[in-house]
C-alpha cells in the first residue's frame, strides 16, 4: 500500500532518454513532459512542461560523455523540480560520473566524487539511485540516501543464456586487476566458477605492464570481470596476457559501465576478446556498437526499484 498518496512522475536528461523510455515501458508509464536543451551559448535551458507539485519525482540521467553537459543538465532538472514544489525528488543515475577520483591519491588533488554529491544534494536531491559506483564507500560522501544497485546479478543472467557457458569445467572468471577483485569474486560465486587474477604494475599513468597471472588459466576460456571500460587498456592488455601468458583458449569480458573513450573501440577491436558484455546504464552511440560488444539492459532493475522507492518498499532484494 502507498502511504503517501503522490503522484509518480518520470523526467529524462538527454544522456538516458533511451534507457529512461525503456524503463518507463517497464512501468506502463509515459515519461512526463520536459524541454532539454540549451540557450544559444551552451547553458543548459530546462522547462518542466507539467504541474509537479507534491509528486514523487525520478530524474533518469547518466552522467557519461559530455560529462559536464549531462551532469548539469541533471543539476538543473533537479532544481527547477524543486523549484515547482515536488515532493521528492529521486536523481537516477545509472552511472556517476566523476566517481574515480574518490580521494587524494596525490598532494594537492580534488576529490570530485564529493564535490558533485554535494551538489546534487544542494541542488535539491532527496536521494539517489544509482549502480556500480566505482568505489563503494561514496555512499558515504552523500547526506541523503543513496540505493546502489549491482550489475553483476543482471550481467550473470544475461551470461548464464550463452552458449560458452554450457560447458562450466572449461571456465574461469579472471579479475584484470587486484582492485576488481571483490566484483570478480561476486561473479565467481554466483556462477560457481574458479577465479584467476591478472597481477598487473603500471609504471606510469595509462601504461600498463602485466607481471603476472595468479591462478591456473591454461586451457580454459575466460571471463574478465570489471565495473568499466573506460580506454580499453586494462582489459585488452589483460586479456592478451591470458592468451599468450596463461595459455587460455578464449577471452571474454563484462562490465557495467561502457565508458570507451579515446582509443577504447580501436583497441576492442584489434584484441584477442570474442565477446564484451556491457549494460546500459550508457547509451551507445552507433559507432561502438560493433558486432564484439553485447549489450545487455538495466531497464528491469531500475524499473523495479523505482517501483519500490515509490511505495517505501525494501530495493535490498535487487542486490541478490
Amino acid at each position: 500500500m502507498i502511504a503517501h498518496g503522490n503522484k509518480i512522475k518520470l523526467f529524462a536528461g538527454n544522456g538516458s532518454r533511451k534507457l529512461a523510455q525503456a524503463i518507463a515501458d517497464k512501468l506502463k508509464m509515459q515519461l512526463s513532459d520536459a524541454e532539454v536543451g540549451t540557450f544559444s551559448d551552451g547553458e543548459c535551458a530546462i522547462h518542466i512542461g507539467e504541474t509537479v507539485r507534491g509528486c514523487d519525482v525520478f530524474v533518469i540521467q547518466s552522467t557519461a560523455y559530455p560529462v559536464n553537459d549531462n551532469l548539469m543538465e541533471l543539476l538543473v532538472m533537479i532544481d527547477a523540480l524543486r523549484r515547482a514544489s515536488a515532493g521528492r525528488i529521486t536523481a537516477v543515475m545509472p552511472y556517476f560520473g566523476y566517481a574515480r577520483q574518490d580521494r587524494k591519491a596525490r598532494a594537492r588533488d580534488p576529490i570530485t566524487a564529493k564535490l558533485v554529491a554535494d551538489l546534487l544534494t544542494s541542488a535539491g536531491a532527496d536521494r539517489v539511485l544509482t549502480m556500480d559506483l566505482h568505489a563503494a564507500q561514496i555512499q558515504g560522501f552523500f547526506d541523503i540516501p543513496v540505493d546502489h544497485l549491482l550489475g553483476i546479478p543482471v550481467l550473470t543472467k544475461a551470461l548464464l543464456k550463452q552458449d560458452f557457458m554450457k560447458d562450466k569445467d572449461e571456465m574461469i572468471v579472471v579479475s584484470p586487476d587486484v582492485g576488481s577483485v571483490g566484483r570478480a569474486r561476486q561473479m565467481a560465486q554466483k556462477l560457481n566458477l574458479n577465479l584467476a587474477i591478472v597481477d598487473k604494475r603500471r609504471p606510469k599513468a595509462n601504461v600498463m605492464e602485466v607481471m603476472n597471472i595468479v591462478g591456473d588459466v591454461r586451457g580454459k576460456k575466460c571471463l574478465l570481470v570489471d565495473d568499466m571500460i573506460d580506454t580499453a587498456g586494462t582489459i585488452t592488455q589483460g586479456a592478451k596476457a591470458l592468451m599468450e601468458v596463461g595459455g587460455a583458449t578464449a577471452v571474454y569480458a563484462c562490465c557495467t559501465h561502457p565508458v570507451l573513450s579515446g582509443p577504447a573501440m580501436e583497441r576492442l577491436e584489434n584484441s584477442v576478446l570474442k565477446e564484451i558484455f556491457v549494460l546500459d546504464t550508457i547509451e551507445l552511440p552507433p559507432e561502438k556498437r560493433i558486432p564484439k560488444i553485447k549489450e545487455v539492459t538495466v531497464a528491469p532493475i531500475f524499473a523495479e526499484a523505482i517501483e519500490s522507492i515509490y511505495a517505501d518498499l525494501p530495493v535490498s532484494k535487487l542486490y541478490e
